[in-house]
């Protein structure tokens, strides 16, 4: 049992434009992973093995929605000067604040060009070796049932759990954390961003996904068709997919 998330799937009706803009963002490199596709990676990237995770920008037909995303990023900085200057140089490249309901709070909330919101984080000693993304936060109803369903889901390790807040990391430290946050909204639409997972090398994919519908996951029908990987939700009905290694 190694799942590990890979990447961050983010759907666009421009892959290539979201996908230079993250890459830009974040000082990572695009890869092109065919028509519509758009993967964005840091130098020495390993998808088979990941500490880190990348990002991967896939088209789609349908624009966002004005609903916010319940799956999102956190990034990371060093300092309050870092802050300021990446939240103008984010700006710079096409980033828009937006306001979500979060009041006077000691981050910013920005969106990607195609709306897409993200924060970037005043400094915190805990994600001082994260890179520059810090996290990949996931709202939810019960973080305590989130973090049951991906502990065992994952090889990451549990660090937090409350009522409000849970935690998971790679087991191996490095790379974001991966959190759920309690939300008092309900999920209505279907997931503009999402994870994906990999087998570890010894591990079966078609065993690891019967393992997480024993878990609590159910199969997703996204029009996706005869593919590699297997579409499901967790028990909250966030989509992410289980990819082959092959």
């Amino acid at each position: 049992m190694t799942l590990r998330p890979v990447q961050v799937n983010i759907k666009a009706l421009d892959d290539s434009a979201v996908g230079r803009f993250w890459a830009e963002a974040l000082g990572w490199r695009v890869h092109s992973g065919g028509s519509g596709v758009t993967a964005v990676h840091p130098v020495g990237f390993d998808w088979l093995n990941p500490v880190v995770v990348g990002i991967d920008v896939v088209t789609v037909p349908e624009p966002k929605t004005t609903t916010k995303n319940r799956v999102h990023l956190d990034l990371a900085t060093t300092s309050a000067a870092h802050q300021a200057e990446l939240v103008a140089r984010l700006q710079a490249l096409g980033a828009t604040p937006v306001h979500v309901g979060q009041g006077t709070v000691p981050w910013t909330v920005l969106a990607d060009p195609e709306g897409n919101e993200f924060c970037v984080l005043e400094p915190r000693e805990t994600y001082r070796d994260t890179g520059p993304i810090a996290a990949v936060v996931v709202d939810c109803v019960d973080p305590r049932a989130m973090a049951r369903f991906w502990d065992a889901a994952l090889d990451w390790t549990l660090h937090e759990v409350s009522d409000d807040h849970a935690t998971l990391r790679s087991a191996g430290g490095g790379g974001p954390h991966l959190e759920f946050l309690r939300t008092p909204d309900v999920k209505t639409v279907p997931d503009r961003v999402h994870l994906d997972l990999v087998p570890g090398p010894r591990d079966d994919k078609a065993a690891e996904v019967a393992r997480l519908r024993a878990l609590g996951a159910t199969d997703l029908d996204l029009g996706q068709g005869d593919v590699p990987w297997t579409c499901l939700a967790d028990p909250e009905g966030h989509e992410f997919c289980v990819l082959a290694r092959s």
